[in-house]
């Protein structure tokens, strides 16, 4: 199954699981009132998404020359791509990540940590700009974006029910209720990770072939895997529900949470990534990272 159809049958499960939810609950009233506010929150999502996230992380803009080997590598790989070159900016932050975001190809932006500047070699953040490429290439922040707001919907739903849906709520029985306070979110949160971990390796598939080096984002994933779980991105422990726009999950947490995590692991990510690059290794043009 492609990763396309996979995510289309996943959204789809979680359309259905909000109307379901909404149906079961609110009665029709009160379904029809929570889509009106999930297309409004999508609405709203989609034209101011890019902004509330790089707000979020205090990001900054670079400055066209202010990063040449930057410069270089977006312009570079944004050609391999066969998309416009993104805004870039820089996040002040120890921990080694990135992440692109932005409702389309013409209007995206990357953001990168100081310390994946600091932490990795000029191959290595080529490797992580090409995977961000291929996020926006495939409109995954779009995709992203709508499924956090369902999610986001179903759970505002299951909260407010009882009071959207008259007698029909009132009427219904308690513990179903319960039930569904407590499964819908958990269901939609599964759903969400799904998708998200589908178009994570999506991604890294289509940056190797924009970059040309499987084996660069590799070893960058390998160095993030190394350093990131033990320094502490606070924005993002404020702000976990864009977690998943990040190349590595930048939430710290044992084991236990990795199995709530948006991101799949990373071993798995590198083993895949290795057995492409005998296909794939200098494909395309590269930089003078290449």
């Amino acid at each position: 199954m492609t990763s396309f159809l996979k995510t289309t049958i996943l959204l789809a499960a979680m359309t259905a699981l909000f109307m379901g939810i909404g149906a079961a609950l609110g009665g029709q009233s009160g379904m029809m009132i929570a889509l009106l506010i999930a297309l409004a929150m999508n609405g709203f999502a989609y034209w101011n998404s890019d902004k509330l996230a790089l707000r979020a992380y205090r990001a900054q803009p670079i400055e066209r020359g202010a990063h040449p080997q930057l410069d270089a590598m977006l312009d570079q790989l944004s050609q391999n791509a066969g998309i416009p070159r993104p805004a870039a900016y820089v996040i002040e932050n120890a921990q080694p990540n990135a992440f692109a975001t932005g409702r389309n190809p013409d209007n995206a932006a990357v953001a990168v940590t100081t310390g994946l500047l600091q932490r990795l070699n000029d191959r290595e953040v080529a490797g992580v700009i090409a995977h961000e490429l291929a996020h926006i290439k495939h409109r995954d922040t779009l995709i992203m974006t709508i499924t956090a707001t369902l999610a986001g919907a179903i759970g505002m739903l299951t909260h407010l029910a009882y009071f959207m849906g008259g007698n029909n709520a009132r009427g219904a029985n308690p513990l179903v209720m319960i039930a569904a306070a407590i499964f819908a979110p958990l269901a939609a949160m599964l759903v969400q990770m799904a998708i998200s971990r589908t178009r994570e390796y999506a991604a890294d598939r289509e940056g190797a072939i924009i970059s040309g080096y499987p084996n660069d984002l590799a070893d960058a994933l390998e160095k993030i895997a190394r350093t990131a779980p033990a320094i502490c991105n606070r924005d993002a422990e404020s702000h976990p529900e864009t977690a998943h726009l990040f190349i590595f999950n930048p939430l710290l947490g044992g084991k236990f949470s990795q199995l709530f995590s948006t991101h799949p692991d990373p071993a798995e990510r590198i083993r895949r990534l290795r057995a492409m690059a005998p296909a794939t290794q200098r494909a395309v043009a590269s930089g003078p990272w290449g």
